[in-house]
């Protein structure tokens, strides 16, 4: 009876983070989430060597089979805080710095981003669980961008992309000191984009050092799959595969490996994303360590990278220098570079590694208190600000805070909370000069605070 209470807890789990999905919108590495777990995340993430909760499998598989049999349900409210401008711009369609503006890219005040998962040993050796998350995700809404939603179309700006996986896993202890696991992810996402008119026609421009001549150019291959289509789903699958080992009574070392999602490509969307909407759920891995101080005193580290390179529209470069046989300056958008196509341009982001550190130290038989400092590299440089106004993720170095208080009977209440400090890219090089030219200058800082109910069965 109590096998089947718990698989029915899991596909509820399941069932109602997808009906809430849609609030689910965040960017902190990149992307992707500084961590999973509220644990994890009172520790700034780090836990790849520090399974404390149910969705243990997000960070390292093999985790899962320390957990026992247990059941978590979390909660976070995320407040992100985006702002983009242009500056020093003469759009040749556009009167005099027309398309100049700084604004706020805040859609709503805030967004709710739920997670759970359950563990059941099968021996003492033995587990079987699944983890269900919200993996990454990125919106914006501005009032208006005019250079891209065009001088006939005064509307809001914006994309809202929403991200979740279910990760069924399976980890044995091989020996006493030992673990390994592997996971299945199950990923699901939506997008939708609008008010991104300017980029579904062909536009005459001016050619430089020409004066009196234009040339005509189409910016999509398939230019009625760029904008206001509405949301578009998309399944996909991976795997996780992860080891933990105790090294000496006070060290432990983790290490795991998440593969890219092959995910269904956004049909609604062929002519703005690369490879005709193709869209992957980026590939990560790390290493890990913890270890205890004492008997009170944890202190864990993850060293992680994420590949944006497995997704051909976040990491392909906008084009700012002209292909073979056009005059200097015609840049972007020409054949082989449109939206949409193999090849096209993207919104230019690189790999990143994520450094985690945290600690937790248990003040008594009630409380344990946790902190922790989680920076990484940013995956936008100075000279791909552009598209990015609709993609500010900025964020480099979060503080976090975090406590748990036991309750009777196995539970438990976590908190935590986490500010990610404020920081902007200034564009260089970053509006082609088809486009009259100028920066784009893009910033961001978030703040969040989680909830957790747990408990051991």
């Amino acid at each position: 009876m109590m096998k089947k209470q718990v698989i029915s807890l899991a596909v509820s789990s399941a069932l109602a983070s997808m009906l809430i999905l849609p609030s689910v919108s965040h960017a902190t590495n990149g992307m992707v989430p500084m961590g999973f777990g509220s644990k994890a995340k009172g520790m700034a993430g780090a836990s790849i060597a520090l399974p404390q909760e149910a969705t243990a499998a997000a960070n390292n598989p093999a985790g899962m089979v320390h957990i026992g049999n247990r059941i978590d349900f979390g909660a976070e409210v995320f407040v992100p805080d985006r702002k983009g401008e242009i500056t020093g711009n003469n759009h040749p369609q556009l009167p005099p710095g027309a398309a100049n503006f700084s604004g706020k890219a805040n859609n709503d005040s805030f967004a709710i981003i739920p997670e759970g998962g359950f563990n059941k040993m099968i021996n003492n050796n033995t587990s079987v669980g699944v983890s269900v998350i919200g993996v990454g995700g990125m919106n914006t809404r501005y009032d208006s961008i005019m250079m891209f939603n065009g001088q006939k179309y005064p509307t809001e700006t914006g994309v809202d992309l929403l991200q979740l996986k279910i990760i069924p896993t399976v980890a044995f202890k091989f020996n006493k000191m030992h673990s390994v696991g592997v996971g299945v992810e199950i990923g699901y996402q939506m997008f939708k984009a609008y008010g991104l008119n300017a980029f579904t026609g062909t536009n005459s421009m001016p050619i430089p050092g020409m004066p009196g001549f234009y040339y005509d150019q189409q910016t999509s291959s398939v230019p009625s799959a760029v904008t206001d289509n509405g949301y578009d789903g998309a399944w996909g699958i991976g795997f996780s595969l992860g080891w933990q080992g105790q090294i000496t009574d006070a060290l432990t070392l983790g290490a795991t490996y998440h593969s890219k999602n092959s995910m269904q490509s956004f049909d609604k969307y062929k002519g703005l994303f690369a490879d005709q909407g193709s869209f992957d759920m980026p590939s990560w891995y790390g290493l890990g360590l913890s270890y205890k101080v004492n008997p009170k005193m944890t202190v864990a580290f993850d060293i992680t990278r994420t590949q944006y390179s497995d997704n051909s529209a976040i990491s392909n470069k906008l084009v700012t220098s002209a292909p073979p046989g056009y005059p200097s300056g015609t840049n972007m958008f020409f054949p082989g570079y449109m939206l949409g196509e193999a090849g096209g341009s993207g919104f230019g982001w690189e790999d990143i590694n994520v450094y985690r550190l945290g600690i937790a130290y248990q003040m008594n038989d009630k409380w344990t208190v946790r902190a922790g400092w989680n920076h990484g590299d940013n995956p936008i440089k100075s000279d791909q600000t552009f598209f990015n106004l609709l993609a500010p993720a900025t964020i480099q170095d979060h503080l976090t805070l975090g406590a748990t208080m036991n309750l009777s009977g196995g539970s438990d209440l976590t908190f935590y909370g986490y500010y990610a400090l404020n920081n902007k890219v200034n564009g260089t090089n970053s509006i082609p000069d088809a486009f009259g030219g100028g920066e784009a200058n893009i910033e961001m800082r978030q703040y969040a605070l989680g909830i957790q109910y747990g408990w051991n069965f």
